[in-house]
């Protein structure tokens, strides 16, 4: 029984973790318009080529992630990125203190921030045996 019930938590967990991002990669694709503007909001620079870039490593990365392919590469990419995001997108430390928005922006760079700890973990340890990583030896 322990066994299975290792298996289930580190599936379950890496699947979560895929979904995670395959759903705000697809919110991206259909709200182009809005993702852009926030991003021009924070100041950023070449949005067309880091939105663009953004959704294909979320949709690719979060699908790996799902089916356990090349898990630790993958992971450590999506660590990547969500340290980028959390950096540019949630700097709540340089908003004005005590706003709703700098509540927000805080809640959402912790989160992100425990995000990125669940990658890094499954970047060290792999997709685990329910994984296509187990199942054709790719990366263990």
């Amino acid at each position: 029984m322990p066994e299975t019930f290792e298996k289930l938590c580190v599936t379950t967990g890496r699947v979560l973790l895929g979904i995670y991002f395959i759903l705000p990669g697809l919110s991206k694709v259909f709200g182009w318009e809005f993702n852009s503007n926030y991003m021009a909001e924070h100041g950023m620079v070449f949005i067309p080529f880091f939105l663009g870039l953004t959704i294909i490593i979320q949709l690719g990365g979060g699908t790996a992630m799902v089916l356990g392919y090349k898990t630790k590469p993958v992971a450590f990419v999506l660590a990547g990125l969500t340290l980028v995001i959390s950096l540019v997108l949630h700097n709540f430390w340089a908003l004005p203190a005590g706003e709703l928005a700098t509540d927000h922006e805080a809640q959402n760079f912790v989160k992100n921030m425990a995000i990125m700890a669940g990658l890094l973990v499954a970047a060290g340890l792999g997709g685990g045996a329910w994984s296509l990583d187990s199942k054709y030896r790719h990366y263990r």
